[in-house]
């Protein structure tokens, strides 16, 4: 997919050099941080962890590097296309995603420390598409969010990157950075759409392990 522009906070035009490529190899790349991780139980709304800002990752070795494996496989298991850490009950500003575009074209990744670009005025096109979480299972709802996003961060090994996405894998981008500073989508709903979702969630049962609320 050809990049877009990204443009600053006065509406200039940016060049930038840390757009990772996250489409070529995905399935391989998936597949492989798969096979080496361990699928664990999704967190629910509710448990503490997940209403909270998570901490900086500030070490970028093996135990980031099973993390990250460890989130695609319950990503995978939860049948999602994107997870944040706190959603396996982890403590760290680190998520990971496999999903579409689109255009039909597949992004796979892990984002550290991410931190969401503001965009100007008239890169804020509204997308008011459903939504739903690994967290809230079973419940969706429609959300307006930009349909156009960018999050920078830093890869598994610390290296400064820049993620960038349209219509689906946009909204997949800002739920996952929501999730690291203690939001869930539903947070973002009125009152009733929330009640409804929660409504919608204590009717259904998980179709992957969760974490069930003491």
């Amino acid at each position: 997919m050809a990049q877009q522009p990204v443009f600053d906070q006065d509406g200039e035009q940016r060049v930038d050099d840390e757009f990772i490529d996250d489409t070529t190899d995905a399935a391989q790349r998936e597949a492989a941080h798969r096979e080496r991780g361990t699928s664990r139980p999704i967190t629910v709304v509710g448990n503490p962890v997940l209403h909270k800002e998570c901490k900086d990752v500030t070490e970028f070795g093996d135990e980031l590097a099973q993390l990250i494996d460890d989130m695609f496989a319950s990503q995978r298991t939860a049948e999602g296309v994107g997870l944040a850490a706190n959603q396996i009950g982890v403590d760290l500003k680190v998520f990971v995603y496999d999903c579409l575009d689109d255009s039909g074209v597949r992004h796979v990744g892990a984002v550290c420390n991410p931190v969401l670009d503001e965009l100007p005025a008239e890169r804020r096109v509204l997308d008011d598409s459903n939504e739903g979480c690994l967290s809230v299972p079973g419940a969706y709802a429609e959300l307006a969010r930009p349909d156009y996003a960018v999050v920078r961060g830093q890869d598994a090994k610390g290296a400064p990157i820049a993620v960038e996405g349209t219509g689906y894998f946009a909204r997949c981008l800002q739920h996952e950075t929501d999730h690291l500073y203690g939001y869930l989508y539903i947070d973002r709903l009125s009152k009733r759409d929330r009640k409804n979702a929660l409504k919608q969630m204590a009717e259904q049962e998980p179709r992957y392990p969760v974490v069930a609320n003491d």
